[in-house]
């Protein structure tokens, strides 16, 4: 799916951004088929997916490129993408490395289920968060604090 330097206008052109200039995306398991959660894209994240085949995606809350799994090492390699009949949202069909897409540490976001009018959590956390998200960063770290790590 990578490809360098390949012109994404006509790609770009086709997909209806809404008046922030993002598109919502699904990511599926492109093997299972199941859902694993939904974020924003805009034209940078659509464009680098394309040209690294890992997703990225837009952060709302941060306001920045999200490379999914930049902090978590979760990465979703990109299989395929298909557009709706709108043009209004974006699927993405991916390889979810390290089996955990939510940041709660489950398999997928969509792990809680209405019944009897009470949301209900039905799938369970694989990996505490704090565990996903406290680990230093290797680039973070001088060398001298790497070989500190390593002994």
């Amino acid at each position: 799916m990578a490809e360098s330097f390949v012109d994404h206008s006509a790609i770009v052109q086709a997909v209806q951004w809404n008046e922030q200039g993002l598109v919502p995306t699904i990511a599926q398991d492109a093997t299972s088929g199941e859902v694993l959660m939904v974020a924003w894209m805009n034209v940078e994240s659509l464009k680098l997916s394309l040209d690294t085949g890992f997703m990225v995606y837009w952060s709302r809350s941060r306001r920045k490129l999200w490379k999914k799994g930049e902090e978590s090492g979760h990465q979703q390699v990109l299989k395929e993408l298909r557009l709706d009949c709108d043009g209004d949202v974006v699927l993405a069909k991916v390889e979810q490395m390290g089996g955990i897409a939510c940041h709660t540490g489950r398999r997928r976001c969509f792990y809680r289920v209405l019944s009897q009018n009470q949301w209900i959590i039905a799938e369970p956390q694989l990996k505490d968060p704090t565990e996903i998200y406290s680990r230093p960063n290797p680039k973070d770290q001088s060398p001298k604090d790497q070989s500190k790590d390593q002994s």
